[in-house]
């Protein structure tokens, strides 16, 4: 705003306050309208402009020249919250550069890039208020600083070897205890890593013993794009976002072939999750290892990342052989960002075949599986401003909370699964954090219905009126926000997932809703089984196999698969044929029953695993198309698949290759969820449908319902900029909120 004010021979002042950017400028009308085309058309890189409201005011008297004044702090907090953003192309040149005064500085940045949100402890955003401010400036870093010409000018991170933060010791030493099989904790942007070589399959399986993590994927670090591309099929979208400035991991096509890596990495699965280095000190660190590197969240399994760097002993050091670490603190946790690359939807395509042989050369598009580090806190835009201030607690697993205030919703990073200690203490944190962040005083606190949620007991706990937000309607609503959707205009919403409350006291996860911001009425359903032992069903998936054998195939075709699968089935089969059985219509507890009843995974070491294997197995396979599933019409709508789990048992009976028999279970009940939503938006006027739920993760079901409702003619909104998971419920309960206060309004 200086340069172009300057250029531009205006006078006045330019500042930041609570609210934004703010300038007060004098000159003649076509110089002023000058600066307001030239502020929009050359914008710095990371500036987002979301509006210019321009007032006219008497012309400044006695003023000369155009100055920069300090910045205030009246008033609650408006502006967006800048994210974290990888090192930009021309500090990298400097790091590289022996004669730069910064060559080979881990904690090179300018105004374009390095940290922002994990450092920010209160606004506005300059150096004082942000874990910087232990660092005063040297005298040649104070002149970047505030010489408006510079790249650094007003970079609040700016420093240098003589003045900024220190790494703990030499970036070579780590290298060559890495190459040497050890495992590090490094500290990065919003967290620690726990980091091993790779290629070196001893140090793999060593930092899954100490992890306590036996099966979950490793995400893996690469040098560049040409390293990432011999390890994955890539489409352009999957470089593209490797390559963004927010760098998440991308899940992408391993390559066929040995690859060099440990098989350990991601067992089992067809896809690996890589990312590119997002700060000097891993560019650094990369070039001197010269190889992958696994670089997984610093924790034990399912706890937050590991941020404080006392914490960070205590709960690492019996994991870890050393460490790479600094002392520029890290204010607030960010884990990091995962998006899923997908082939391109092909609408001509028929609809038994999963378009996966055209990957490499197809555009494809990414998904959001889990939103946090570099894109948390990014605002999310409402169709209309809400007038009061809202809180959304989110969910149980997952969790993120968001705030909505004016005409944006603010979600937090990915804080996980409350039901640990750890990663509850640091939803505490993340609320107070983010309220504190945007100014938010909750006039409304929006949660989940389930009231044995530890966000739902938070929010009954504070003296705010509450608005109860069924979960699906909320995964529903985070599809109609993402896609700029009115709060009246309603849609076809599919949810998918796994377990979530619904008001007649079931437990719902495959529902089909007519439903906008200000409400949602239930018009289909998967078929209701028995839901036996709670959560342990989510672990055993042989529970849910149990279930559906019995409903599908009768009592003696139950005994006969519980006989051979656990002891413990008699009791179980017992419980599901009692008259007064808990009841669940989730889709994500059918993957999971077919999953093991195909011998694929009866007991799973994390979320989704036997649906992560089912989804894998039919990679590549013919999908047969006379696999069927019963839609049952009347006032509420009811697909059984107790014909499909019957044709899949009598399958693997006769001998059936696995990878076809999964394949045809995918594209049987997507070609069954289409026709069904199909037939439900037209009986309710409607031509559009919304696809979420942590289900519609999985690419082959979403392919073939989203082509399956393209043919017929239908508009379809899938995620890809909040993720369909639960980690996006907050984002919902937030919008549905919104609407509901303005209706009141």
């Amino acid at each position: 705003m200086y340069r172009l004010a300057t250029e531009l021979g205006l006078v006045g002042e330019v500042s930041n306050d609570s609210l934004g950017v703010l300038v007060d400028a004098s000159g003649r009308p076509e110089q002023l309208d000058a600066l307001g085309r030239r502020l929009v058309g050359e914008a710095p890189p990371l500036a987002r402009i979301n509006d210019v409201e321009v007032t006219e005011v008497p012309p400044a008297n006695g003023v000369e020249g155009f100055r920069i004044v300090d910045s205030r702090a009246e008033g609650a907090p408006a502006v967006a919250v800048p994210v974290d953003v990888a090192t930009c192309a021309d500090c990298l040149r400097e790091l590289e550069d022996p004669a730069d005064r910064r060559y080979h500085y881990p904690f090179i940045n300018c105004t374009n890039c390095g940290p922002r949100y994990t450092i920010i402890q209160s606004i506005p955003y300059d150096r004082a208020s942000t874990t910087m401010s232990v660092f005063p400036m040297c005298k040649d870093c104070r002149r970047e600083y505030t010489d408006p010409a510079d790249r650094r000018f007003h970079a609040e991170p700016n420093a240098c070897p003589v003045c900024g933060p220190q790494v703990s010791r030499p970036l070579e030493e780590a290298a060559a205890d890495l190459l040497a099989g050890q495992i590090l904790a490094v500290k990065g942007l919003g967290g620690y890593h726990l980091a091993c070589d790779a290629t070196n399959h001893e140090a793999v399986v060593a930092l899954r013993r100490r992890k306590a993590r036996d099966d979950k994927p490793f995400a893996v670090m690469v040098r560049d794009l040409d390293e990432a591309g011999r390890l994955c099929d890539l489409t352009p979208a999957a470089e593209k976002a490797l390559t963004s400035v927010r760098r998440p991991i991308v899940l992408a096509p391993k390559r066929a072939g040995d690859t060099g890596l440990s098989p350990r990495i991601a067992p089992d699965l067809p896809e690996l999750g890589l990312m590119l280095p997002y700060t000097p000190l891993h560019h650094l660190l990369m070039a001197a290892v010269g190889r992958p590197l696994v670089m997984t969240s610093g924790n034990l399994s399912d706890e937050p990342i590991a941020h404080d760097d006392a914490d960070a002993t205590t709960r690492l050091g019996p994991m870890v052989d050393g460490t790479l670490t600094h002392n520029r603190a890290i204010h607030i946790r960010c884990d990091d960002s995962v998006v899923r690359a997908t082939p391109a939807r092909d609408s001509s395509a028929p609809l038994g075949v999963m378009d996966t042989d055209r990957a490499e050369t197809s555009p494809g598009r990414v998904q959001m599986v889990r939103r946090s580090r570099g894109y948390a806190p990014e605002p999310i835009r409402l169709f209309a401003p809400t007038p009061h201030q809202v809180l959304a607690v989110g969910a149980e697993l997952k969790n993120t909370v968001s705030v909505a205030k004016g005409q944006n919703v603010i979600a937090s990073h990915h804080i996980g699964d409350l039901e640990h200690l750890a990663a509850y203490r640091s939803f505490l944190q993340a609320v107070d954090h983010l309220c504190g962040l945007t100014g938010v005083t909750p006039e409304v606190v929006a949660h989940d219905l389930h009231p044995e949620y530890l966000s739902t007991k938070f929010a009954t706990e504070l003296d705010v009126p509450l608005i109860a937000v069924q979960h699906h309607h909320a995964h529903i609503a985070s599809c109609l926000v993402e896609h700029g959707r009115a709060p009246d205009a309603p849609v076809l919403g599919i949810a998918f997932d796994g377990l979530g409350l619904g008001p007649d006291g079931t437990i719902w996860g495959g529902e089909f809703l007519v439903a906008d911001l200000h409400g949602y009425r239930r018009v289909g359903r998967l078929r209701p089984v028995p839901l036996v032992g709670g959560n342990l069903a989510i672990k055993e998936p042989w529970r849910m196999a149990l279930v559906w054998a019995n409903e599908a195939l009768g009592h003696a075709e139950a005994v006969r698969y519980g006989q051979v699968v656990d002891p413990r089935w008699p009791a179980i089969l017992t419980l599901a044929e009692r008259p007064d059985a808990l009841l669940t219509s989730s889709a994500g507890r059918l993957f999971d029953a077919v999953a093991a009843l195909l011998g694929l995974r009866t007991v799973v070491t994390y979320e989704a695993q036997a649906a992560i294997a089912l989804e894998a197995v039919a990679a590549g396979a013919p999908a047969p198309d006379d696999y069927e599933v019963d839609i049952h019409g009347g006032d509420l709508l009811e697909l059984d698949p107790s014909p499909l789990v019957a044709r899949i048992v009598a399958e693997r009976d006769r001998g059936t290759a696995t990878a076809i028999v999964a394949a045809g279970f995918h594209a049987s009940l997507g070609r069954a969820v289409a026709e069904a939503a199909a037939a439900l938006a037209r009986a309710h006027g409607l031509d559009t449908v919304a696809l979420s739920g942590g289900v519609f993760q999985n690419a082959r079901l979403t392919h073939h319902v989203e082509t399956g409702l393209r043919v017929r003619g239908l508009d379809v909104l899938v995620h890809e900029h909040l993720p369909p998971n639960d980690g996006g419920v907050s984002v919902g309960q937030a919008a549905v909120a919104a609407a509901s206060v303005v209706l009141r309004h």
